[in-house]
Formats: structure tokens, sequence, C-alpha cells
């Protein structure tokens, strides 16, 4: 086993929306001020535990409406308008984190909405998630939210539809369902795609794909919350059947080990290098 060589994939790691996130949150926390976080501020548990260390408080929807005079941030996702305004009934001092990327595409969707409030605006991505409860919210909860290929075929081809994409889901599928769409769209109904999917995690799938045919064994930390995570872990598995998905350290089985020579480490847009740095020193300790 002493052989065994292990590498960290240097395109992993934290995007830069959520990069921003953090510092934003750990610049406030350094000044001693009592900072509240609007949902966990990444997908994952071992990062948010960090920062709760350091003072970071997170607290949901509800905990908000009760919440009076006091600092809250606002995670990389994105929030629907009517955060803003309960923040502003309740002198709430806003630290606004959101990512651009996701800004951008918020803006657009309610442009869209207020040129043609009877169209069908269409959100492929997953129902509840942070980000795309942020972009329904741009249509006063109008919009449509596919999650997969089949969820297409629910539409109604004969009205007008405007597709764009959560930032994280996977460009082959969003290409799928545009074919799809315009193979049904009736000839009198207008139908625009808006490509919304960040370059950064989309040039992630080729990249980790590569990386995953490299080693014998693949470590693929993320918290199992991440909608990113998932899709890169499926693309791990694809590529190199003998990959694990773990989010710490403690969770790696040292008898996967047995007969390997090479050990890739590579995580999600939420995970941070720290942790994946950990997983090789716990098997280095472990040997």
């Amino acid at each position: 086993m002493s052989e065994i060589k292990i590498e960290i994939d240097k395109g992993s790691g934290f995007c830069f929306g959520v990069t921003t996130a953090i510092k934003k949150a750990e610049e406030e926390l350094a000044e001693g001020q009592k900072l509240y976080c609007l949902g966990d501020i990444v997908h994952n548990g071992m990062e948010v535990e960090r920062l709760s260390e350091r003072g970071l408080i997170t607290i949901d929807h509800e905990q908000l409406k009760t919440l009076h005079h006091a600092k809250v941030l606002l995670r990389a996702h994105g929030e629907p308008p009517e955060t803003y305004e309960i923040a502003r009934q309740n002198d709430i001092e806003i630290i606004d984190a959101t990512c651009p990327v996701v800004l951008q595409l918020q803006k657009r969707i309610k442009k869209k909405y207020n040129e043609n409030p009877d169209a069908q605006l269409v959100i492929f991505g997953k129902n509840g998630h942070a980000e795309v409860l942020g972009l329904v919210g741009q249509t006063q909860g109008h919009a449509i939210v596919i999650e997969k290929f089949e969820d297409v075929k629910r539409l109604d081809f004969s009205r007008d539809i405007y597709l764009y994409s959560q930032t994280t889901k996977s460009l082959d599928e969003f290409h799928r369902i545009i074919d799809y769409i315009q193979q049904h769209i009736a000839p009198t109904a207008e139908f625009k795609s808006f490509d919304t999917i960040c370059r950064q995690v989309a040039n992630r799938m080729p990249n980790i794909a590569d990386f995953a045919s490299r080693h014998d064994l693949i470590l693929f930390v993320s918290g199992r919350k991440s909608s990113n995570g998932k899709v890169l872990f499926n693309e791990c598995k694809s590529v190199n059947p003998n990959s694990h998905q773990i989010e710490r350290a403690q969770e790696i089985d040292m008898q996967w080990l047995d007969g390997v020579k090479t050990i890739g480490i590579c995580g999600a847009t939420s995970t941070p290098k720290w942790l994946m740095e950990e997983c090789r020193d716990y098997i280095l300790s472990h040997k």
C-alpha cells in the first residue's frame, strides 16, 4: 500500500459565487458582528459547521419573519423578491452574496415575465431548490419547473414557451428538452430557450470525467444535499465505476483501497478544499 498515489483535483472545490459568499461571511464575523445566514451558506455540512463555530447563525424563512434590526447574509443561490420585502419591513440589513450569474438570470426572467405574463416561463431545475425558489419568485409564482426530461411533456405546446435553466443543471439534458420542445411546439406559438447554465460549473463535467478516468479509485467529497454534487458524482461513476461519494473522511472504508495504486479525490462546487485535503490526510495516516 505504500506506493499509493493520491491526487486532489485542481478543478474541484468552491465556485466563484460560493467563494464570495464565504469571504463576505468571514469578513463580517472577523469584525465581531452578529451575523445571520438565510439557509445553509453552502450545501456542505462540514463547512456550515466550521462557520457556525465562528459565529454564523443559520436561520430559515420563518425565523427571518420574526427577526428585527439584524444583519442577514443572502447566500449565492439568491432569493425571491418577498425576502427583500420582509427585510425592509423588519429593518434588516442585507448582505447580498447572490452569485452574479444567478442575479443576471433573475433579472432576465423578471423582464420576460413582465413583457409576456401569459406565456409559459419554464425553468429546468430542482423543485424547492433555493435558487429555483428565487427564480420562480420573479414571476409571482407562475413559472413552471421541470425537473427532468420526462416533465417536458406536460407543457402546453399551443402556447408560447420561454425556457431557462437553473445555473447548475446538466447541459446535455437541457439540450434534449430544447429538441423536444422544438419538435412539438405549434407553428402559431413562439419558443425561445436561454442557456443560463453556469459555464464554470458546466465545464467541470468534461474535466471531472477526464480526472475520474485517470485513477483506480475515486473519492467524491460532497454534501448529499448538493444538486451539483449529484450531477458530477454520476459523471464520475459513469466513467469510473469504482467511485464513492463521501461527506467526510471518516466515511472512507479502507477496504476500498485494496489493490489500488492511484486515488483521485474530487468534489462539487460546494466542497471546500480543506475537506478534500482532510480525506487525503486520513488515508495517509491510516495506511
